[in-house]
């Protein structure tokens, strides 16, 4: 699978690429917060009992949810709130639709105004879609694609056909996550999707965007869901909070919750502990506090994608259900994630604000799998010229033994800001600026990972001996720094036009070693990364914005095939222009479309003489050219939508092999499409109707483009009925993936040199009940 732990021991596997050869090179945050996991748990159950004897009061005295004591009074004087509120429509569906975002450089920025194209996807748009994991949100938007997110094992993702970095494109309440997670949405008020270059907010990253998930903040609720799935997962959940104290300054909130997984792939069941806890203290009028802690276990076997059978054929009549190389000792992945941080705000006045914000993210990782790749040890390997880099023609397959136990990954981060407003003549500025750090630590192990055996993809199940060796202790293989200087100013040139204009000074400085006694290499870098805006509003409902965006990212790690195995090639440049719209209809619907231009050095593993046959290298250029439209409100008073279309060309130029030329990249489809609809059914009060629509072209499979696996549509459907039980609120839901139960490849992504296949899931219905008590 993807990413293997660290630097791989090949001696025991000749001419073998290793299972999830990871990067650890990636960039982390600069301070650590001083909250321990013991006081974490002790404040949730204190909490959680106390609010459960507490709430039938707080119903009595508190009739409706003040939504506008969740934010200190400075909150409505300034367009940066300190606590932003959470607005509930009560138009049908309309719940699903987003008005602001914090992943463009401010916080809470109007969508309509942001020159940058931005997805949301609401708390009322997870529940209906019972979204369980990051792939079942990101399905609402057709820019965002799986890149190698195999069952059982953290997922991966591109945007507008990069893939995103783990160590920096994930971010919680703003701050920089371990992505090496999969990260609850339990207490998840909405998830952010920032699309294309980010520098300024961002810093050195990968040139696809940024994932932003942003936690509920404390009111006055208690609520409690149940659910089930076809296959027999069952889940639960609780969500308690409260605001207190003479002028209610005081809130608190905790989330817990409890899922065993059965999965569509044989023996890969697994489960799940998760918690949370939010605090806020509104000080005085000017002063707030806001706290998070979170942390979640998962505990799941992971599954192996297929590859190309010869390297030229995308398998056929394969099972979704097989688990290739399944073997009865092979062990789940186990992933313990502890995510941690605060934030300080001051407001100085109506028009100046300063925030201090700091957070830790840390996974570990026992990483265990009996993992199926190439045919390097079966005869019918060569027939045919076939690389053992591949499935063989006929379907054998090597299994390995891959045991690669504490995987330690950190990032700590500070960040401190300042914005404000001003005006220089028939001038309006909105100003940030402020300094960031950043600190990403990786501690991994020399993994096991032995051969054992071989099997063939339409054969039975055979068992084999695992192999007798140990993994080493783990020791560290990474120490990255990340320092960064940002400012940007947005200019009002009266009512019609704006310019925004800033940039980034980012210095970063990073040590590795492959091996505990081998040799340390570094790496230094400062760049300074400009982005600039004009943004036209002809009318108020319509803003017309042109942008650029120059960004840095950390060269990619060669396989351990290529001839310079695990060589990391520098720093590369990555520039972006984009031209959008936004139209907000009758302040029912949000329209938006894009027109970008991203491009990037190309990196390949090049074919040449060498004893490996390639070398990995940077040359020529990578360029994504595309369009997306979206749609986001209400069509009707009783239909609301949303709706995504991306097309986009992705080529490769200039590179010096022909092969890799003239053809869309590997795993980026042409066209991608998603639509998801809502409709209140007339005279059946509290009772919608829901459905979805995911389509996507063809893609290639490889980096000749000389396979690819067929384009698919997947039809989605649910409802939710909204009642009163015993004078409590109450809420039932039902939602069906793969509604006609579609056999299709999801995904065809490409790792370290190496590229997978995965199954889309089979039909699966889930049911789930809320109660507000």
């Amino acid at each position: 699978m993807k990413r293997y732990s660290g630097r791989s021991r090949a001696a025991s596997v000749p001419r073998v690429v290793a299972r999830r050869f990871a990067r650890p090179v990636r960039l982390g945050v600069g301070v650590g917060v001083g909250l321990s996991v013991g006081l974490m748990a002790a404040n949730v159950i204190a909490a959680t009992a106390a609010l459960a004897d507490q709430t039938d009061q707080a119903q009595a005295a508190t009739p409706t949810t003040p939504a506008d004591k969740a934010a200190p009074p400075v909150a409505a004087s300034a367009s940066n709130a300190v606590l932003p509120t959470v607005t509930v429509n009560g138009a049908s569906g309309n719940a699903w639709r987003a008005r602001t975002a914090s992943v463009a450089g401010y916080d809470n920025a109007s969508l309509q105004n942001t020159p940058a194209s931005i997805t949301v996807v609401t708390r009322a748009q997870l529940d209906d879609q019972q979204a369980k994991r990051l792939s079942d949100v990101v399905r609402n938007d057709a820019s965002v694609n799986k890149d190698y997110a195999p069952v059982g094992y953290y997922e991966g993702f591109s945007i507008r056909g990069f893939a995103l970095d783990p160590a920096s494109a994930y971010r919680l309440d703003g701050l920089t996550l371990s992505g090496e997670q999969q990260v609850a949405l339990e207490n998840k008020e909405r998830v952010e999707i920032l699309k294309g270059l980010a520098g300024i907010d961002s810093g050195v990253i990968s040139p696809g965007g940024v994932v932003n998930y942003v936690s509920k903040r404390p009111e006055n609720v208690a609520s409690v869901t149940a659910g089930v799935d076809s296959r027999g997962s069952t889940s639960a959940a609780v969500d308690l909070g409260r605001r207190f104290g003479p002028d209610d300054q005081f809130g608190l909130r905790v989330n817990a919750a409890k899922e065993n997984m059965h999965s569509y792939i044989d023996g890969t069941n697994g489960r799940r502990t998760f918690g949370s806890i939010a605090a806020d203290w509104n000080i005085d009028p000017r002063a707030s506090l806001q706290l998070n802690a979170e942390f979640q276990q998962w505990i799941q076997r992971s599954a192996s994608g297929y590859q190309l059978l010869g390297g030229t054929v995308v398998p056929s009549a394969v099972s979704s259900s097989k688990l290739l190389g399944a073997q009865s000792w092979a062990k789940p992945v186990t992933t313990d994630a502890l995510n941690i941080n605060g934030r300080f705000d001051y407001a100085f006045n109506d028009n100046w604000r300063a925030y201090v914000a700091a957070g830790r993210s840390r996974t570990m990782i026992d990483d265990n799998v009996a993992f199926a790749y190439g045919c390097y040890y079966v005869s019918s390997c060569g027939a045919g010229g076939t690389s053992p880099y591949f499935f063989s023609s006929n379907g054998d397959y090597d299994v390995y033994d891959y045991r690669s136990p504490g995987e330690y990954r950190r990032n700590d981060e500070m960040r401190v800001a300042v914005d404000g407003k001003f005006t220089t003549g028939p001038l309006r500025h909105d100003v940030l600026f402020g300094t960031s750090a950043l600190h990403r630590v990786v501690h991994l192990s020399d993994a096991v990972y032995d051969y054992v055996g071989s099997e063939n993809i339409y054969g039975d199940d055979v068992d084999f001996a695992p192999s007798p060796n140990s993994p080493s202790v783990s020791y560290p293989q990474l120490d990255a720094w990340q320092y960064s200087l940002f400012a940007t100013d947005r200019v009002s040139l009266g009512e019609h036009w704006e310019v925004l204009a800033g940039g980034r000074a980012v210095f970063l400085r990073q040590k590795a070693w492959t091996s505990q006694d081998g040799p340390e290499t570094g790496t230094d870098k400062s760049a300074l990364l400009p982005q600039i805006a004009l943004v036209y509003k002809p009318v108020a409902p319509l803003s017309l914005y042109a942008s650029y965006s120059k960004d840095l990212s950390l060269g990619d790690q060669a396989p351990v095939r290529a001839s310079n195995a695990y060589a990391f090639l520098p720093p590369v440049e990555s520039h972006q222009y984009e031209i959008g719209a936004k139209y907000d209809w009758a302040n029912r619907l949000s329209l938006t479309a894009a027109v970008f231009s991203i491009s990037k050095p190309f990196q390949y593993a090049e074919p040449d003489a060498s004893e490996a046959g390639y070398t990995f290298v940077q040359r020529g250029t990578e360029r994504h050219d595309g369009i997306e439209l979206s749609a986001s409100g209400r069509v009707t008073e009783r239909v609301s939508v949303t709706a995504s279309v991306a097309a986009i060309r992705a080529r490769a130029y200039d590179s010096g092999t022909p092969a890799y030329e003239g053809h869309q990249v590997i795993n980026v489809p042409a066209l991608r499409a998603a639509l998801n609809a809502d409709w209140s059914v007339p005279g059946l009060a509290g009772f919608d109707l829901l459905g979805g629509i995911e389509y996507s072209s063809s893609r290639n499979a490889n980096e000749e483009g000389t396979a690819r696996v067929p384009g698919w549509i997947v039809f989605n459907a649910g409802a939710r009925y909204t009642t009163k039980l015993a004078g409590h609120r109450t809420v039932v839901r039902l939602w069906v993936d793969n509604l006609f139960n579609r056999y299709y490849w999801s995904d065809a992504g490409e790792q370290q040199g190496d590229a997978y296949l995965f199954l889309g899931a089979p039909r699966t219905a889930r049911l789930s009940v809320t109660y507000d008590f």
